[in-house]
C-alpha cells in the first residue's frame, strides 16, 4: 500500500508541477523572455542569469549580438529549472512502474510514453531557442507541454479515482448513452484544434492583429492573407522574436482563431449539456458543470484581453484557462470512460 501511496502522491506532485510549468512558460512568451538565454541549456555559456552578468565576456550572445537582459534571462531559466525537475520527477514514475510492475500501480507503456514525450518535449525546447522561435516549433513546444499535462492529469485521475493498488476496474456509468461519450470525445477534439491555433496565433504575434471585438479593425471581414498566414515553415538563421509576418497574414490567422473559439464553444456546450441531462452517476454532471463554468471564464478572458488591449496578466490568464478547461474536458471524458483492469503487469 505504501508503494501505491508513492506513486499517487508522484503523479499529483509531476501534474501540479507541470501545469506550473505550462503557465510560466506562457508568461515567458508573452513577456518576449523566449529568448533571454539565447543558448541551451545554460544561459550565455553559465548555469544561472546571475553568473553570466557577472562574467562581462559572456554578457552579449556571440552569434547575433543579443545583450543579456537580466530580468528576461531570469524568467526564462526559473522555467527551464522547472521543466527539468519535472523531467525528473518522469523518470521517477517511469522507474517505478518498472521497480514495482508486479504490483500493477500503473502500466509500464503508459510511464515510458510519457517519458519519451517528455524527451521531445525537451529537444523542442532546445529548438525553440536555438532556431529563435520559428513559429512551427514554438506552437509544437506548446502542444507538446500541454500533451504532458493532459497525460499526467489523466494519470492522476485514474490512480486518485479508488485507493487501492491497481487501476480501477470497468465499467460503464449506467445511464450514460455511447453518443454522450462520442460528444464528450468531440469535444475535446476540437478543444485540441483550437489550442493549436491560439499557439499558433501567439507565436506569430497576431493577437495584436484584430484590438476590437467582435469586429477585427472595424469590420467583419478585414483584408487578410490566409495562405501566408497558415504557412506552417519558415526559414531558418531568422530572429522570430516579434513575429516577421506582415498585418493581413496577422490579420487571418486571429479570424480563424476567432471562428475556432465559436465552434469549440458549440462543441463543448453540447458535450456539457448532455452530461447534466445525466441521472447517474453524479460526477458526469459535476464534470459537465465545471466545463460549463471554464469555458464561461476562458470567453470571459479572452474578450475582456482584446477591450483591455491585451494586458500581460491577462493574456496569461488566458492561456492558464485554456489549460484548465482541456483539463476539465479530460475529466469529462474520464468519468465517461472508466478503465479497464489491467491485463498484464
Amino acid at each position: 500500500m505504501r508503494h501505491a501511496s508513492l506513486v499517487r502522491t508522484v503523479a499529483l506532485v509531476a501534474f501540479l508541477l507541470c501545469l506550473g510549468v505550462v503557465v510560466l512558460g506562457a508568461y515567458v512568451r508573452l513577456s518576449d523572455a523566449g529568448l533571454g538565454c539565447p543558448d541551451w541549456p545554460g544561459c550565455y555559456g553559465h548555469l544561472t542569469p546571475a553568473a553570466a552578468a557577472a562574467d562581462h565576456n559572456t554578457a552579449v550572445d556571440p552569434l547575433d549580438g543579443r545583450p543579456l537582459q537580466i530580468g528576461k534571462a531570469w524568467r526564462e531559466m526559473v522555467h527551464r529549472y522547472a521543466a527539468g525537475t519535472l523531467a525528473i520527477l518522469v523518470v521517477w514514475l517511469a522507474a517505478l512502474s518498472i521497480a514495482w510492475r508486479r504490483e500493477r500501480l500503473l502500466p509500464r507503456s503508459y510511464a515510458l510514453a510519457l517519458l519519451g514525450i517528455i524527451v521531445i518535449q525537451a529537444a523542442l525546447g532546445m529548438l525553440t531557442v536555438t532556431w529563435q522561435l520559428t513559429p512551427l516549433i514554438v506552437t509544437l513546444h506548446l502542444l507538446f507541454g500541454l500533451t504532458t499535462l493532459a497525460l499526467l492529469w489523466w494519470l492522476v485521475l485514474t490512480l486518485w479515482r479508488r485507493r487501492a493498488d491497481a487501476w480501477p476496474e470497468g465499467g460503464r456509468p449506467r445511464g450514460i448513452s455511447a453518443w454522450v461519450r462520442a460528444l464528450a470525445a468531440a469535444g475535446l477534439l476540437v478543444l485540441a484544434c483550437q489550442i493549436a491555433l491560439g499557439g499558433w496565433t501567439s507565436s506569430n504575434y497576431a493577437a495584436l492583429a484584430c484590438p476590437d471585438v467582435p469586429t477585427c479593425q472595424g469590420s467583419f471581414w478585414p483584408h487578410a492573407n490566409f495562405h501566408a498566414g497558415f504557412t506552417l515553415w519558415h526559414p531558418l538563421n531568422v530572429d522570430y522574436d516579434g513575429g516577421v509576418l506582415a498585418g493581413p497574414a496577422r490579420v487571418a490567422i486571429q479570424l480563424v482563431h476567432r471562428m475556432g473559439a465559436v465552434v469549440t464553444t458549440a462543441a463543448l456546450l453540447c458535450a456539457a449539456a448532455a452530461a447534466l441531462r445525466a441521472t447517474r452517476p453524479t460526477g458526469v454532471r459535476r464534470a459537465g458543470a465545471l466545463v460549463i463554468a471554464l469555458l464561461a471564464l476562458q470567453l470571459t478572458i479572452g474578450i475582456s484581453m482584446v477591450l483591455r488591449g491585451f494586458p500581460l496578466w491577462l493574456a496569461t490568464a488566458h492561456n492558464a484557462g485554456a489549460a484548465l478547461l482541456l483539463l476539465a474536458t479530460l475529466a469529462l471524458n474520464r468519468v465517461l470512460n472508466p478503465a479497464r483492469p489491467l491485463r498484464a503487469a
